[in-house]
């Protein structure tokens, strides 16, 4: 069970991904190695949640909509500086480019569009797969000694509750299937309600559609792109990743985010080098 996030208590979430304004106006972060996927390597949509942040600080606009990065290499948890150069501003959109940067220099840049958001049915709109209920999922930090040999479960899972559906799940068990496809229901431990930057951060939270063929190890994110559709209601997201080839030493990755009304509120698309 979550902790009970009071209002009047910062979430690990905000707390992580936090961005100041130091001297002379330069906005800064601390990366928090909590958020990381092992091997001292912060996970990808963590990182991109941070850059979110940066990007709606002096936007007009509340919220991420469209974010493509590029991860340069692997930063490190600490001190960390972004630097933000707006676009083109609008009564609907506003653009921004942002680079995110440690002491070795640039790690990550984003391209960044910020829009108001909100919670409408959709006039079209993607089925949610038939998952299985969350109650009958297992959780994977609960069940951190299933993992493959070889396999650490990742600070990461600790701050995000994922519990991962038995039907994708064979890989756990020892029993890979035949399909790269991984389907979990995801929120926050500590009780914060999602949110179009937590869903930055979902969209990148699950392991490697590779390990569900049992091809297990790192796949380092090479490029993604997020779309956040709408406000996510309160509870349990359900969370999709799927690859549609592996080859050459690449795996491209496309997520689908649906909130607990069924309503599809994220995707992401990515690129990332096939575990060895």
């Amino acid at each position: 069970m979550p902790q009970t996030h009071r209002a009047d208590q910062q979430s690990a979430f905000d707390v992580a991904t936090a961005v100041d304004r130091g001297e002379g106006g330069v906005l800064t972060a601390v990366l928090d190695p909590g958020w990381g996927v092992g091997g001292g390597v912060l996970n990808g949509g963590y990182l991109l949640a941070v850059a979110a942040r940066a990007a709606v600080l002096d936007s007009p606009h509340p919220h991420p909509v469209a974010l493509s990065a590029n991860y340069l290499r692997a930063p490190v948890a600490g001190p960390a500086q972004l630097t933000v150069t707006p676009g083109p501003a609008g009564r609907t959109l506003a653009s921004a480019a942002i680079v995110l940067a440690d002491g070795g220099g640039p790690a990550v840049t984003v391209q960044a569009t910020t829009a108001t958001l909100g919670a409408e049915p959709a006039d079209v709109a993607v089925p949610v797969p038939a998952a299985t209920p969350v109650e009958q999922c297992p959780s994977i930090a609960e069940h951190a000694h299933l993992a493959p040999a070889g396999v650490s479960v990742p600070g990461l899972s600790e701050r995000v509750e994922t519990r991962i559906d038995p039907l994708t799940a064979g890989w756990a068990l020892g029993r890979p299937g035949g399909e790269p496809v991984i389907r979990a229901w995801m929120r926050f431990a500590d009780g914060r309600q999602p949110d179009p930057l937590a869903l930055v951060t979902f969209a990148d939270a699950l392991p490697p559609t590779s390990w569900a063929l049992g091809r297990f190890g790192w796949a380092p994110t090479v490029q993604l792109q997020v779309l956040v559709r709408a406000v996510p209601a309160p509870g349990w997201c359900l969370v999709e990743a799927r690859a549609g080839e592996i080859a050459g030493g690449w795996l491209d990755e496309d997520y689908r985010i649906w909130d607990s009304t069924g309503r599809l509120v994220a995707q992401s698309r990515q690129l990332a080098r096939a575990p060895r």
